[in-house]
C-alpha cells in the first residue's frame, strides 16, 4: 500500500469525524465563489448600483476567507489532538517524524482539495439562482449567466493556499510531543477543573464594564471599550465563572441528589472547562451575526415607518432664501405627467441664532398659525396658544433629533434682544419635512413678524406637495411615485451643483426605496455569512461531541452496570449536549440586548426589542435543528452500549 493510499483510507475510516468539517469547509468554498460569480459578472461594470454591491460582496468574501482560516486551523489541530494515540503507535512502529508528517498534511489536502472540488461544483449549481435572486432582492436588472473562468480561479487558488499554509502551520502541534504523551493521548485522567478568583472577578468586572460603556453617551470610543471588555469576558465567563456556577450547583446537595443531576452536573463542569475556547469562539460569532442581523432587521422596518410619517410626497427645500425665487416649473410639471393631481403648501421659517449652555446653536422657528395649518393636514399634535415670551419645541423624530434635545425647557437668549422660554415639547413621529430636516420652534405670530424684518435673519422656505394618489402603502420600483422622485431627484442635484447646494429635494418614494436597496444588499450579504458561521458552529459542537464519544460511552456502560437506565442515559446527555448548544446561543442573545439596546436607544430610536426578538428566535430555531439532529445520532450510539 503506498503512502497516498495509506493517508486515503485514514480519511476514509474516520469519515464520521470528517464529514462535518468537510461539509462545513465545502459551504464556505461554495458561498465564496457564488460571490465571485456576482463580482466578475462582466454586465456589473455597466451599472453604479451593481459595483457597489461587488464592493460590498469583495469585503464579504474577505471576512469569509479570514473566517476559514481560522476555522480550518482549529478544526485540524482539534483533529490531530484527537488522533494522538495513532500517531504514537505509528511512532512505535518505526514511522519517522518527517513521514507522519508527510500523512498528515496529504489528509488535510485531501480533504482541502475535495472541499474545494464539492464547494465550486455547488457553488456552479447556485451560480444561475444566486444571480437571480441577488438581482431580485437588490432591484437590479437580471443578470445573465456566463461560464465564471476568473472566479473559478480565484476560488480555487484562494483555498488551495489556505489549505497549504494551514496544513504546514498544523505540523508544529505535534512535532514537539515525545511518544509517550502521544500514546497517553486524551485517555489521560482529567484533574478537576480549577479556577481562579482573580480571573473570576476580573471577568465579572470586564463583562459589567462592557454593559456600562454602551449604556453612556454613544460614541466611537465607547463602542471600542465595549467590543474589546464584552469579548475578553466572554472569554472568561467560560473559562472561570461556568466552573464557579457549576461549584455552587454541587454545594447544593439536595439538587445535585435529585434524579439523575448527579451525573449531569458533575459532567458538565468537564465539559464546560475542556470546551471553553470552542464556546467562546461560538457565542463571538453567534453574537455577530446575531447583531448585524438584528440591526438590519431593524433599519428594514424604519425605512417602511419613516416612509408611512411622511405626509407629503414632495419637499422642495430653499436655503438663505431671501431674495431667490425659485422654479418650481419641473416638480408639478413632473407631477401631472403621471396624471396625478396635487396640493401645494407654501411654508416659511426662519434660522435663528440663541445661546444656549454657553454655545451659540441655531433652530428653525415658525409662527404659530402656519403650525395649525400644518396640523390640520398632518396629524401633527395640536398645542396650546403661544405667548410672545415661550415657545414651544416641536421634536420630530428626524435623523438629527438628537442635537436639538437641549432646547427643552431651556431659556433662550439671542444677540437681536430676542428673549424665548421653551414651555412645552411635543415629540411626534410626523415628519412634515422630511427624514432630514430638522425639530423647530413654534413662536407667537407677532414675534414672528417681527423677527421677519430683520435681514440678519436668513429664510428657509418650503414648498410642501400633498398628491393624494401616491398615499398608501410604501411603493414599488415602478410606481410613479417613485419614478418621478428619481428624476426630480436627479434634476435637484444637478441645480443644486450649480448653486452652492442651495436647494434641497426630499422625494418619499426615491428615499424609500434608495434605502430599501442598500438595506436588501446588505442583508442579502449578511445571510450568507451568518449562514457560514451558523454551521461552522454546528460543525464545531459535532466534532467535539464525537472525539469525546468513546469517554462518555465507557462511563455510561460502566454506569449501566450499577443500574442506569436507557432512559436516564438519554434525559442526562440530553442535558449536556442542550447545555453545550444552547449556552453559547443564550450568552449570544443577552450580549446583543446589551449592546444593541442602549445604543439605538442612544440613538434616539425607538421599536427596537421586535427585530432583536425576531433574530433571537430565528438563530434559535436553526441551532434547534442542529441540536435535534445531533442529539439524535448521538444518544442512539451510547444506547448501543448500555447493558
Amino acid at each position: 500500500m503506498s503512502f497516498p493510499q495509506f493517508a486515503f483510507n485514514n480519511v476514509r475510516r474516520n469519515l464520521r469525524a470528517y464529514i462535518s468539517y468537510f461539509l462545513s469547509s465545502a459551504v464556505m468554498v461554495m458561498i465564496f465563489f457564488a460571490y465571485s460569480v456576482f463580482i466578475y459578472h462582466p454586465d456589473i461594470s455597466h451599472s453604479e448600483f451593481g459595483k457597489y454591491i461587488a464592493t460590498s460582496m469583495r469585503i464579504a468574501s474577505y471576512v469569509i476567507y479570514l473566517f476559514s482560516f481560522f476555522f480550518v486551523l482549529y478544526s485540524i489541530s482539534a483533529f490531530l489532538k484527537a488522533r494522538n494515540q495513532e500517531f504514537g503507535i505509528l511512532t512505535i512502529l518505526g514511522a519517522q517524524t518527517r513521514q507522519i508528517n508527510w500523512l498528515i498534511f496529504l489528509e488535510n489536502m485531501l480533504i482541502g482539495v475535495s472541499a474545494i472540488v464539492t464547494g465550486v461544483a455547488g457553488g456552479l449549481l447556485i451560480s444561475k439562482l444566486f444571480l437571480m435572486v441577488s438581482t431580485k432582492i437588490i432591484g437590479e436588472v437580471e443578470l445573465s449567466f456566463y461560464w465564471p473562468v476568473k472566479a473559478l480561479i480565484v476560488t480555487s487558488s484562494a483555498f488551495m493556499v489556505l489549505f497549504v499554509i494551514v496544513s504546514l502551520f498544523t505540523l508544529l502541534f505535534i512535532r514537539k510531543k515525545k511518544v509517550l504523551e502521544l500514546l497517553k493521548g486524551s485517555t489521560m485522567p482529567k484533574k478537576e477543573p480549577q479556577v481562579s478568583w482573580l480571573l473570576s472577578i476580573l471577568g465579572a468586572a470586564l463583562l459589567v464594564t462592557g454593559f456600562v460603556s454602551v449604556c453612556g453617551e454613544y460614541s466611537k470610543n465607547t463602542l471600542m471599550i465595549a467590543a474589546l471588555t464584552g469579548i475578553a469576558g466572554t472569554y472568561f465567563f467560560y473559562t472561570q465563572l461556568s466552573v464557579i456556577i457549576v461549584r455552587l450547583l454541587k454545594k447544593n446537595r439536595p439538587f445535585m441528589w435529585r434524579s439523575t443531576n448527579l451525573i449531569r452536573i458533575s459532567e458538565m463542569s468537564y465539559k464546560l472547562k475542556d470546551n471553553a475556547r470552542m464556546l467562546f469562539m461560538v457565542t463571538v460569532v453567534t453574537a455577530i451575526a446575531c447583531m448585524v442581523s438584528s440591526v438590519l432587521l431593524f433599519m428594514s422596518q424604519s425605512n417602511r415607518e419613516l416612509y408611512n410619517h411622511s405626509p407629503y410626497s414632495l419637499v422642495y427645500t430653499v436655503y438663505d432664501s431671501n431674495n431667490d425665487k425659485p422654479d418650481l416649473m419641473p416638480i408639478t410639471a413632473e407631477i401631472k405627467a403621471h396624471g396625478a393631481d396635487y396640493t401645494e403648501l407654501k411654508i416659511e421659517l426662519l434660522h435663528h441664532l440663541f445661546t444656549l449652555n454657553g454655545d451659540t446653536k441655531g433652530i428653525d422657528l415658525l409662527p404659530v398659525s402656519k403650525f395649525r395649518l400644518l396640523s390640520e393636514q398632518t396629524g401633527l399634535p395640536g398645542i396650546e396658544d403661544v405667548s410672545e415670551a415661550d415657545a414651544i419645541l416641536i421634536l420630530c423624530q428626524t435623523t438629527n433629533v438628537q442635537n436639538y434635545k437641549d432646547f427643552a425647557n431651556a431659556s433662550l437668549q439671542a444677540k437681536s434682544n430676542l428673549k424665548l422660554t421653551v414651555k412645552q415639547t411635543v415629540n411626534t413621529d410626523t415628519l412634515p419635512f422630511g427624514q432630514f430636516s430638522s425639530p423647530f420652534l413654534v413662536v407667537n405670530d407677532t414675534v414672528y413678524k417681527k423677527l421677519q424684518q430683520d435681514p440678519d435673519i436668513s429664510k428657509v422656505t418650503r414648498y410642501l406637495y400633498k398628491v393624494p394618489a401616491w398615499d398608501g402603502s410604501p411603493p414599488s420600483l415602478s410606481d410613479p411615485e417613485v419614478i418621478a422622485g428619481t428624476k426630480l431627484f436627479e434634476w435637484n442635484q444637478k441645480k443644486s451643483k450649480e448653486h452652492h447646494w442651495n436647494y434641497g429635494l426630499f422625494s418619499r418614494g426615491e428615499n424609500y426605496q434608495s434605502s430599501k436597496q442598500a438595506t436588501s444588499m446588505m442583508s442579502f450579504v449578511g445571510v450568507f455569512i451568518a449562514l457560514i458561521f451558523s454551521v461552522s458552529s454546528a460543525s464545531f459542537l459535532y466534532f467535539k461531541l464525537h472525539t469525546e464519544l468513546n469517554k462518555d460511552q465507557r462511563m455510561y456502560q460502566a454506569m449501566s452496570k450499577i443500574g442506569l437506565s436507557p432512559e436516564e442515559m438519554s434525559r442526562a446527555a440530553t442535558t449536556q449536549i442542550a447545555l453545550l448548544f444552547y449556552i453559547p446561543v443564550f450568552v449570544a442573545i443577552i450580549e446583543t440586548l446589551a449592546v444593541v439596546v442602549p445604543i439605538l436607544h442612544g440613538l434616539n430610536q425607538t421599536h427596537i426589542m421586535s427585530p432583536i426578538l425576531m433574530t433571537a428566535a430565528a438563530f434559535t430555531a436553526v441551532q434547534t435543528v442542529y441540536f435535534l439532529i445531533i442529539r439524535s445520532r448521538y444518544v442512539r450510539s451510547l444506547r448501543k452500549i448500555m447493558v
